[in-house]
């Protein structure tokens, strides 16, 4: 992988030479991009523009090569209630607490004619298939169609699709991230609702307006621990890759919808985002399951204030070789609202639900969190707190509470302290 990475850098490196040959290489750092385009980060990490660190581009901006890194440290208290804990071995209420390091990226983007975007970064605190966080490039026919092949995030959920260190919280809403609870122990971990970064091709586009846009692809479906070809045919559909099969649509009728969750500068923007997404995995879980999943996305930025809120469904029925009819559905659910009370302080609130048991059972686990953001002024430095408080209510037995918050804390608490270049 560090072989790869060396590589792909030298060859990046070699083609800014071969442009300087033909005109002149300038390397800058913008600190006022000029438009709401040019402060996206297609990346999903740092802006191109450059407000966070340089970039080196030709004189007419034909070739644009941009290195930048992402760290984010934290310290994290969880407590436990007591089910699911076995006294007899010391395990105690307070545990995946203390320091960690979520992400630590070192990756490069760029473009090439306006035509060719590419973009590499390898996550240094992940291990195994997620070592390789993004790997792919994208192609221009017109900003109406393109095409992207590679690792980038499958298009589904506003929580996800959010530039990575821009998003309200330290930690995306737990109703997407969470196992789902099912009846039957296979040979598989229970599916998560989200479905994060993974491998495939994608064809994408917008409306000139930049009024509409839209995505859809095919992916593995393995998610992001997996860098392998590893899926079969369908045996319950004839002839079908089992694959993941996803789309999505978004309305923005105010033009361009940056991928931020709010920050200073965009206190002047006022956008507005309505999305609906779907996707099927076919034969998921080590063929044991079909999932389909479908969302809904709203996300509304007006000056000082950022608000959002989503609905999620994921459908479960078992493949005809597991022999069990039964099927099952879940749910998931935020609204969130971030608010600038002073140019560079940000107050944060969300409210978390989620169907973990499946709605053929009583009961919803519901997830109230605050914090605050603080923009540390011309460092690129982000303070960002959270604490979450775990409810249920609605279950039918006391057996049917206990079990629905397995593994879940009853409080959580993070600082955590981000710096992108």
């Amino acid at each position: 992988m560090k072989r790869l990475y060396i590589a792909t850098l030298l060859s990046a490196i070699t083609l800014s030479a071969m442009a300087q040959a033909e005109e002149p290489i300038k390397a800058e750092v913008v600190s006022n991009p000029t438009s709401l385009m040019d402060e996206e980060a297609e990346n999903g990490v740092v802006s191109l523009a450059g407000r966070k660190g340089f970039s080196i581009s030709t004189a007419k901006g034909d070739f644009v090569f941009k290195p930048y890194t992402l760290i984010q440290t934290a310290g994290k208290y969880n407590w436990y209630d007591d089910e699911g804990l076995d006294k007899a071995y010391n395990q105690d209420n307070v545990m995946n607490s203390g320091f960690a390091i979520p992400y630590a990226i070192l990756g490069f983007t760029g473009k090439v004619f306006d035509r060719i975007s590419f973009n590499l970064s390898l996550n240094a605190a992940g291990s195994g298939g997620a070592l390789l966080q993004q790997a792919w490039f994208d192609v221009k026919v017109k900003n109406a169609l393109c095409f992207r092949v590679g690792k980038f995030k499958t298009p589904y959920t506003h929580a996800y699709l959010t530039t990575l260190g821009e998003t309200l919280f330290p930690v995306v809403p737990t109703s997407l991230t969470t196992n789902v609870i099912m009846p039957y122990v296979l040979n598989a971990v229970n599916p998560t609702i989200g479905t994060g970064f993974d491998l495939g091709v994608m064809a994408h586009g917008v409306t000139p307006n930049e009024k509409f846009g839209y995505e859809v692809g095919l992916f593995n479906g393995t998610g992001a621990g997996v860098n392998n070809a590893t899926k079969t045919l369908s045996d319950d559909i004839k002839g079908l890759p089992s694959l993941l099969y996803a789309g999505r649509i978004a309305v923005t009728p105010l033009g361009h919808m940056p991928a931020s969750q709010g920050k200073p500068n965009l206190s002047d923007e006022r956008k507005l985002l309505f999305a609906l997404s779907a996707n099927v995995n076919v034969e998921a879980q080590s063929e044991s399951t079909n999932d389909a999943r479908f969302g809904f996305e709203f996300a509304y930025l007006a000056k000082k204030l950022y608000l959002a809120a989503e609905f999620y469904r994921m459908h479960i029925s078992y493949t005809d070789r597991q022999k069990i009819s039964d099927e099952f559905n879940y749910w998931g659910a935020y609204i969130q609202a971030g608010y600038f009370v002073a140019p560079q302080w940000q107050i944060a609130l969300r409210y978390d639900f989620m169907d973990r048991n499946a709605t053929a059972k009583d009961g919803i686990i519901n997830m109230p969190a605050a914090g605050f953001n603080y923009f540390i002024k011309h460092t690129n430095l982000k303070l960002q707190t959270m604490y979450q408080y775990m409810g249920r209510t609605g279950h039918q037995t006391q057996l049917d509470r206990d079990n629905d918050d397995l593994g879940l804390a009853t409080h959580s608490a993070t600082v955590m302290l981000q710096y992108a270049f």
